[in-house]
């Protein structure tokens, strides 16, 4: 299983990822708002300002602390 380190020592499965976005637009605001009123929101963010929005395809929302270019290139 190939893990991604999202931050703070926070991993999760590459396979389960279906998408990365920056977390400034109003849809991948209208996302985070969505996933945290059904209980899918996992914020992995350790209190810092979010860097990324992370989409599984269990349909669960991760904020994480590292840039979208960050998580790129690990």
């Amino acid at each position: 299983m190939d893990l991604l380190d999202i931050g703070y020592g926070n991993l999760i499965s590459k396979a389960r990822i279906i998408s990365i976005i920056h977390p400034s637009s109003a849809p991948a605001k209208r996302l985070i708002k969505s996933a945290a009123a059904i209980n899918k929101l996992i914020d992995a963010s350790s209190g810092r300002k979010t860097g990324s929005v992370i989409i599984t395809d269990s349909d669960h929302v991760i904020l994480s602390p590292l840039s979208t270019q960050q998580l790129q290139s690990s």
